[in-house]
């Protein structure tokens, strides 16, 4: 693959990004936003404190700083996701563009997202410590980094065995051994558990689900829109016998 089609993927990775982007928006204001409001208002109504300024209003949160930051991050998903599809590319098994765009998409969704999600999932406005954000961070990120390194592992090893053991058993000794190293994982990092006694069940589950449903959205889009981009990259279309004739007779009018 040379530098133009690199560079052309790129582009058009970014483009997919931003309109995954869009999706994903759409669906963190209708189902996030009502959640994080309920939240809120649980906060302020066992809040001990008053009178503390609000550097930002809820409004431009809710709108202009979610569309920023959900827009900023599909750009940058669709830049990193395009680099990633063209080393892929060919080296993952003999699967075509839009193939391989969607495994990619669904594997990074899996290791980036829903392994660290299991064991730390999000939590709206009012749960957790301010103290301890810090390791909080930490551990999410160490948890990410853990299973982003366990399907790079898995995929390597996983090609390593299919001359021996066949497509279909490598694929299944390898699930398994990522799924037992995930497992491990959980067992051995600390558990943290912050939510208050009063807050309401109901209310944790559906800020989860809707964390999830927006970042399947944005991940499950992108996969499916720069997929389709660089199959028109890879393999435009070819010039039919009809649309060569007609391209002289249309030059020659325009002379």
């Amino acid at each position: 693959m040379n530098s133009t089609a690199v560079r052309s993927l790129l582009v058009r990775g970014m483009l997919a990004g931003l309109a995954a982007g869009v999706l994903a928006l759409i669906v963190a204001y209708l189902m996030g936003e009502p959640h994080i409001d309920a939240a809120i208002a649980f906060e302020e109504a066992h809040a001990h404190e008053h009178g503390e300024v609000e550097l930002v209003s809820r409004a431009m949160q809710s709108t202009a700083g979610l569309a920023t930051g959900v827009l900023v991050y599909g750009i940058s998903l669709g830049g990193f996701g395009a680099l990633a599809f063209c080393f892929a590319l060919g080296r993952v098994g003999r699967f075509g563009a839009r193939a391989t765009a969607a495994l990619l998409s669904g594997a990074a969704l899996l290791a980036v997202y829903v392994v660290p999600f299991l064991k730390y999932p999000a939590n709206p406005p009012s749960v957790g410590d301010p103290e301890t954000i810090g390791k909080r961070t930490t551990l999410y990120f160490l948890m990410m980094a853990l299973s982003i390194l366990l399907a790079v592992a898995a995929v390597i090893v996983g090609k390593r065995l299919a001359p021996r053991l066949g497509t279909w058993y490598a694929t299944v000794v390898t699930a398994a051994g990522f799924a037992l190293a995930v497992g491990l994982a959980y067992v051995f990092l600390p558990a943290i558990n912050e939510v208050p006694e009063d807050f309401p069940a109901t209310l944790l589950w559906q800020f989860r689900l809707s964390a999830l449903a927006i970042q399947a959205t944005l991940w499950v889009s992108f996969g499916l829109l720069f997929g389709h981009l660089a199959e028109r990259v890879l393999n435009p279309k070819p010039v039919t016998a009809a649309e060569r004739s007609t391209a002289p007779e249309v030059t020659a009018q325009a002379v």
